[in-house]
């Protein structure tokens, strides 16, 4: 077991690889369902579920799945599981289950996870691919509720549904629009912090090469 590769991968989609504000896939939920964080949260573990699941089976059978129909296939895998979460938020969330019924059923064709299971879990043993699907969608997730509490925030004067006394309600913050630039701002923001924590570990690398090879000389 590689405990470097293991690292990479769970660390891989939350930050370096975050599949919304890095690799920019999911576009449609991340607009739709961050209306208010609640939905935002339970898009993202049911993608997340799917995600875990289709990339372990995916990589179970990637040694018996023909070339030639793998996409076909990968569908079938992940529409078994979507078919899952479509059971058990209709039993037991029936109300939810209502307002995001079209795009729980668009999880199946997630660029997000046909991404994943044919970049990563194809080719890959499947704990590392379980691995890669808890990442991925605890990036998603954490994208999603970030938008959401931006956008629930501005829309509603609220919180995870508890309203925030006195604050002014923004006319239209709850319009796709908003959302998009909502999406925008965050992403840019997110790719600004991170480039300037890479340049600092750069700079943070040159400084320290030149002590090492003074050690080296002195040895």
């Amino acid at each position: 077991m590689d405990k470097r590769k293991i690292k990479e991968t769970l660390l891989g989609g939350l930050i370096k690889n975050n599949p919304t504000f890095v690799l920019v896939l999911g576009t449609c939920p991340t607009i739709a369902m961050t209306t208010s964080l609640f939905q935002a949260f339970a898009m993202g573990v049911a993608t997340t579920f799917v995600l875990i699941f289709s990339n372990l089976f995916v990589s179970l059978l990637r040694g018996v799945i023909p070339d030639k129909v793998r996409i076909p296939c990968y569908i079938v895998i992940i529409s078994t599981f979507v078919i899952i979460v479509q059971m058990v938020m209709r039993r037991f969330l029936p109300e939810l289950y209502t307002t995001m019924q079209a795009f729980i059923a668009l999880i199946v064709v997630n660029c997000i996870i046909l991404a994943r299971a044919e970049s990563f879990a194809s080719c890959n043993k499947p704990l590392y691919s379980m691995l890669d699907g808890v990442s991925m969608g605890l990036g998603f997730t954490c994208a999603l509720c970030l938008i959401g509490i931006v956008r629930e925030f501005f829309a509603g004067g609220s919180f995870a549904g508890f309203a925030i006394p006195g604050f002014p309600v923004m006319q239209g913050a709850g319009a796709s629009a908003f959302g998009f630039i909502t999406f925008g701002c965050m992403m840019a923001l997110f790719n600004f912090v991170m480039q300037k924590i890479n340049e600092r570990k750069e700079r943070i690398k040159r400084s320290v090469l030149p002590l090492a090879d003074q050690l080296e000389e002195v040895k």
